[in-house]
């Protein structure tokens, strides 16, 4: 045997080199996928989370202006046409309308209209309120008696 040939019998036997570093960087780029995608995924649960709790609290102040509405019709006597407030403890701006209508003979008929949101529009909620803003959340809740 001659000197070349032992030379290329060897680099044929040996086993290929450079394979496991594409592996781990493919390894690595998986990874690095599915941890992108499990942070998102969190953020979005957060913050799905954050707005259905402050649905809950917007619920919350809509039924306490409800509630004030018929205190106000019912033991002072008065069916102011709005009014808004402020709930101290979750900050919610309310706004309370109140309609009276005659209905057949004399009988009267009220009506108590609650909406309650985070983001008020010039101090007070209706439907021009709700803006393109992801946090805004809004509740609106009607009594008639």
């Amino acid at each position: 045997m001659t000197p070349f040939h032992s030379l290329n019998r060897q680099r044929i036997c040996r086993p290929p080199r450079g394979f496991g570093i594409v592996t781990a960087v493919f390894l690595l780029v998986v990874l690095a996928g599915l941890g992108v995608a499990m942070v998102s995924l969190f953020s979005v649960q957060q913050t799905a989370s954050a707005l259905d709790i402050q649905g809950a609290r917007a619920y919350q102040a809509a039924r306490a202006g409800i509630e004030w509405g018929l205190y106000r019709q019912l033991r002072a006597s008065s069916c102011q046409p709005t009014s808004t407030f402020v709930v101290p403890a979750n900050g919610f701006t309310v706004t309370v309308r109140c309609t009276l209508t005659i209905g057949p003979g004399t009988l009267k008929r009220y009506q108590v209209v609650a909406t309650a949101c985070n983001q008020p529009a010039a101090g007070v909620c209706s439907a021009a309120s709700a803006s393109n803003n992801t946090d805004y959340v809004q509740r609106m809740l009607q009594a008639e008696f």
